[in-house]
């Protein structure tokens, strides 16, 4: 009896852990329009970095264009390889301003049409003049300021403290069954 109360504690416990994040709060936001939807990823970037984007908003249209003040150029988008959408690349102008820009998407055949945001933050650190091509390039002093900034949040705080209730009441429940015993 008191081990199927434990069991029930437990897997109650793993229910709330296993809960999804909210989509607000997913790592590749989409903003979606009347007409279809466009992402930007990263969403948030430094000047001279490059973004990849992505649309099912032109149905069977083949070709599309996104503009942003953010960027040095259209960005020219083709089918996807491995999806039923459309892909495209951008750099962000090296003298962009720290804010946010909006980013306008319109298919060839001007049916199909999508808008979402890109945040362009600056380094508080200069860059290498001659970087090692090691992995990580731009995007290796982005990762530390959100690893700098951020920390456990409310989620975290919650399991930990789900997870100390069924340990106490392991305990508890373990604590009287060896006084049961003792005492009988």
């Amino acid at each position: 009896m008191r081990s199927a109360l434990i069991t029930i504690c437990a897997a109650a416990a793993a229910g709330l852990i296993a809960v999804p994040v909210p989509a607000a709060q997913a790592a590749s936001p989409a903003w979606d329009d009347d007409k279809g939807t466009l992402s930007v990823t990263p969403s948030t970037i430094a000047p001279g970095g490059e973004v990849n984007l992505f649309t099912d908003a032109c149905g069977d249209a083949r070709r599309a264009k996104a503009n942003s003040d953010a960027f040095v150029s259209a960005a020219h988008f083709g089918p996807a390889a491995d999806t039923a959408g459309l892909v495209a690349e951008a750099r962000v102008r090296r003298d962009a301003a720290p804010r946010s820009y909006d980013v306008w998407l319109t298919c060839e055949d001007g049916k199909g049409k999508a808008t979402a945001t890109l945040t362009v933050i600056h380094h508080n650190r200069p860059s290498p003049a001659a970087p090692v091509k090691a992995g990580g390039g731009g995007t290796a002093t982005l990762a530390e300021q959100a690893t700098e900034s951020s920390g456990p949040g409310t989620r975290h705080a919650v399991t930990g403290l789900v997870l100390a209730a069924v340990a106490a009441v392991a305990v508890a429940l373990r604590s009287s069954r060896r006084r049961g015993r003792i005492g009988g």
